[in-house]
């Protein structure tokens, strides 16, 4: 599962047999989260949350928004579309 980008610790993962629209996955101590990306314009959305409390999702979503660009690239380079 190839890791595009690490947020304090966590993992945030793009599925290269994954489906459409782009959305990464964020995993770690023992949380699971799903953002959309919303690619190219943001910002992303919860779509999905297993444990993680609000104010780290409100952190998560934060930095993801920093890393749209590069997490869209990454997104195009496995999938193509978004």
């Amino acid at each position: 599962m190839p890791k595009v980008l690490t947020i304090d610790g966590l993992r945030v993962v793009i599925y290269p047999n994954d489906h459409r629209p782009s959305h990464v996955h964020i995993i770690g101590r023992g949380c699971q989260a799903v953002f959309q990306l919303h690619c190219p314009e943001g910002p992303p959305s919860l779509r999905e949350n297993y444990r993680f409390k609000a104010t780290e999702l409100t952190e998560i979503s934060q930095r993801l928004a920093g890393a749209l660009m590069q997490l869209c690239d990454q997104w195009r380079k496995i999938h193509g579309d978004f």
